[in-house]
């Protein structure tokens, strides 16, 4: 029986990590933000479920960027 294969290995699915609650209140403060601005994810995303999230957590993804080289976007689990 073969081995099951996380999502997040895909090619198109962007490197992706839960922020600990001193990133999220330190990247909040940098933008002068609240997470109730942050965009939004759902908790039955395949991305959120593999990575174990719950709601109120915020996910921190690399996307590859042709002008920046890689490029940081943040999402909140709701």
């Amino acid at each position: 029986m073969a081995a099951k294969r996380s999502i997040l290995d895909h090619v198109l699915v962007p490197k992706c990590r839960i922020l600990s609650e001193d990133e999220v209140e330190e990247l909040l403060k940098k933008y002068h933000l609240t997470k109730e601005q942050l965009p939004r994810i759902l908790e039955s995303d395949p991305v959120v479920k593999e990575l174990g999230a719950k709601k109120g957590d915020v996910i921190e993804f690399v996307r590859n960027s042709p002008i920046a080289g890689k490029a940081l976007y943040y999402r909140v689990v709701v």
